[in-house]
């Protein structure tokens, strides 16, 4: 079922092209993945930007699967003055310190495996969600980490992209 445009969408459509890339940015930090939603604007619906950001996120090669990663902090130490990645990972607000200092401890285990953030749609997810999905993860194999990755990534994209088209209905 294709949903109807928004007001959200239709100012979004109405951006001008720094306005839209800006934002857009906000949702995912890789240059290409920006370049292909802003070409295809005007988005007829909600549904057709959340395919095309799935297209674009299918399509992002290493190198921009790696910048958008670096748009993301580490899970349990979101950037000081950013609402979106302490929104995301709220479930690790709460946490006891032992932990944060256990996800430290593989977020850096991870890093240092896979030469990148260890990337989760961490939305809705606990502290101790994302810590057993850490350490289930860091025993793959690097090229099922990059598709679990850009998966996670897709997630996030679309749930940053409906957050986009409601705080543009304000």
């Amino acid at each position: 079922m294709t949903t109807p445009s928004t007001p959200g969408l239709t100012r979004f459509n109405a951006l001008g092209e720094q306005a839209a890339s800006a934002a857009l940015r906000e949702a995912c930090a890789a240059t290409a993945w920006t370049r292909r939603l802003l070409a295809a604007r005007p988005y007829a619906t909600d549904d057709d930007l959340y395919a095309a950001s799935d297209t674009a996120t299918a399509e992002l090669t290493a190198d921009d699967l790696g910048e958008a990663m670096a748009g993301h902090p580490p899970i349990g130490r979101p950037r000081p003055g950013d609402p979106a990645s302490a929104r995301e990972q709220r479930g690790m607000a709460g946490a006891s310190d032992a932990l944060k200092t256990e996800m430290l401890e593989l977020n850096l285990a991870y890093q240092e495996r896979f030469g990148h953030v260890f990337l989760i749609c961490a939305t809705g997810r606990t502290g101790e969600q994302m810590r057993d999905a850490l350490k289930e993860r860091i025993g793959n194999a690097p090229e099922r980490e990059r598709e679990i990755v850009r998966a996670e990534l897709g997630k996030i994209n679309r749930i940053r992209l409906a957050r986009l088209l409601a705080s543009a209905e304000d």
